[in-house]
């Protein structure tokens, strides 16, 4: 198989992976409180980041247009998941800082993603989990070379 013929098998992987994955868990609908897209990512993002973060941090961040971020931010701000800090560095721009509830929303959105994913590989061997999650995190940091956006990565999550 060459790179063309393995990337239009994962185009339809990938779609259908991302189709699982919006209903959280392997088994049911996703439940009302459960974060969308959008809040999940640029949660996990700023957590990730470890401080606060702008407008103009998270375009360049995701490359997205300030007026999507805009919008995707004033939503967690109703929500009450992030809250707008001054910067400590003096610019005008304000940032953004998760909340308590943020945190909580997210750890909890997170263990359920986490534990509906272990449902469907609880059949593997550990030699095998190692080799796909260790091939998942190289196929991510190959798109991030090449989109020139990485996603910190401060070690490998516990729990």
């Amino acid at each position: 198989m060459d790179a063309q013929q393995a990337g239009r098998r994962m185009e339809r992987e990938l779609l259908i992976l991302l189709r699982h994955m919006n209903m959280t868990a392997p088994r049911g609908p996703r439940k009302q409180s459960a974060l969308d897209r959008s809040a999940y990512i640029l949660l996990t993002r700023i957590e990730a980041e470890g401080r606060p973060m702008s407008i103009p941090d998270l375009v360049e961040a995701f490359g997205l247009a300030p007026s999507t971020l805009n919008r995707q931010t004033a939503a967690l701000l109703k929500n009450g998941l992030v809250e707008r800090t001054v910067d400590p560095n003096g610019s005008i721009a304000h940032k953004f800082r998760i909340t308590d509830e943020g945190f909580s929303r997210l750890a909890a959105e997170r263990d359920t993603t986490a534990a509906g994913l272990a449902e469907v590989l609880s059949n593997w061997t550990p030699e095998r989990l190692e080799r796909f999650v260790d091939d998942l995190e190289q196929f991510n940091t190959d798109i991030e070379r090449l989109t020139g956006r990485t996603w910190p990565r401060t070690g490998r999550p516990t729990g």
